[in-house]
């Protein structure tokens, strides 16, 4: 693989509802430098995608933003999921998606029917940690190590006060209350980073390769979307999810996971620490960043149950108008400014100036496809 040196990273509509396809629209865009500047680019028109749910603040804050400053754009987004976005990009049905992991190889050909001979691109436009959060009262901070996490989500560790709980947190009231872990019901982004943590990291105990699908032998319960598990941990005593940090509120308790030997809270930076080491995937395109991360780094103050959301565009688009409408939202998104909104609306970590310089060149090759 290739190293991507990277340095320090600081980082409404349902599919079935949506008018317009990823290939064209009618409205149009008129920026008056090609859409590469960060705002005020004069666009004009309507960008509609779906996808991942745990980049709902940041593109809140993004669309909020954007539209600020073209006031004659509009963007439409609805979070269905990673793998509902990957799908509805790959048919058409969208000309932008957001996924908590990037394109498989057989999409990427299969992108090729809608997107044109160049297939669809991943673009890294958000780096957040996935806290393990759950609800116990009175306690809020928990130290584990990632075979006790595989151990508590497998249902091997059915009770809080478990021996395996207390000897690494002695001084933690733990009561005798049986845990319920809870997973997405979609094919998640966030479910996927997170069961790659795990098959990495406890090898030993996560036998399930990563997958978008929780394994369905496994017990617990489920729910749909990022505000789904929150929400239903937030009304189960002794309940536990993974998910997106932004999300997580404080009723809940979260786990520092270790990491060499020491336990590493969550926070954007230590997300960020925890990129530094990503590769760029082999075998794709020039302007395709998607990334390898380590999820076995021992680094010092390295949180590595971390995603890197992508924002998947089409290589090429089938006319002027959308293609600079795309890359107008795309380079706002990518801007100092756009990455700050997002950090101060979702706790993300801006990227970092080297990878958001590659995700601009990315975003600037999208063209207009040949006729």
């Amino acid at each position: 693989m290739k190293v991507l040196h990277i340095g320090r990273v600081a980082a409404v509509l349902t599919v079935g509802a949506l008018a317009l396809t990823a290939c064209g629209t009618d409205n149009v865009v008129s920026p008056a430098d090609g859409g590469s500047s960060a705002a005020g680019t004069g666009a004009a028109g309507t960008l509609t995608g779906t996808g991942a749910s745990s980049i709902s603040a940041a593109m809140g804050a993004w669309k909020a933003g954007f539209e600020s400053a073209n006031t004659d754009a509009k963007i439409q987004y609805s979070p269905e999921g990673s793998g509902a976005g990957r799908k509805a990009l790959i048919a058409g049905a969208v000309q932008f998606a957001g996924s908590d992991a990037f394109l498989k190889d057989e999409e990427l050909t299969a992108a090729q029917a809608k997107c044109g001979p160049d297939g669809a691109i991943d673009i890294p436009w958000y780096i957040s940690p996935i806290a393990v959060a759950f609800n116990v009262e009175g306690v809020k901070d928990l130290k584990l190590d990632a075979g006790t996490v595989a151990k508590i989500f497998r249902g091997d560790i059915k009770n809080w006060n478990d021996a395996a709980i207390k000897a690494a947190n002695p001084d933690a009231v733990l009561p005798d209350l049986a845990i319920t872990p809870v997973h997405r019901s979609d094919n998640s982004g966030t479910t996927e980073n997170f069961t790659d943590y795990l098959a990495a990291a406890a090898s030993d105990v996560w036998t399930d390769e990563k997958s978008g699908d929780w394994p369905a032998s496994l017990p617990g319960e489920n729910a749909k979307g990022t505000s789904g598990v929150v929400k239903t941990v937030t009304e189960t005593a002794g309940a536990i999810t993974y998910a997106d940090d932004s999300a997580v509120t404080d009723a809940l308790g979260k786990v520092a996971l270790k990491v060499g030997e020491d336990y590493v809270p969550v926070t954007a930076e230590a997300a960020a620490k925890a990129v530094d080491a990503a590769t760029v995937v082999e075998g794709r395109s020039a302007n395709d960043l998607a990334l390898k991360l380590d999820r076995t780094t021992t680094e010092a103050g390295a949180y590595p149950a971390v995603l890197v959301s992508y924002g998947l565009f089409c290589a090429s688009y089938p006319d002027e108008a959308t293609a600079d409408l795309v890359k107008s939202f795309g380079t706002f998104v990518l801007s100092d400014k756009g990455q700050q909104q997002a950090a101060d609306a979702a706790k993300s970590a801006p990227l970092s100036a080297e990878l958001a310089a590659k995700a601009k060149s990315a975003i600037d090759s999208i063209s207009v496809a040949s006729k």
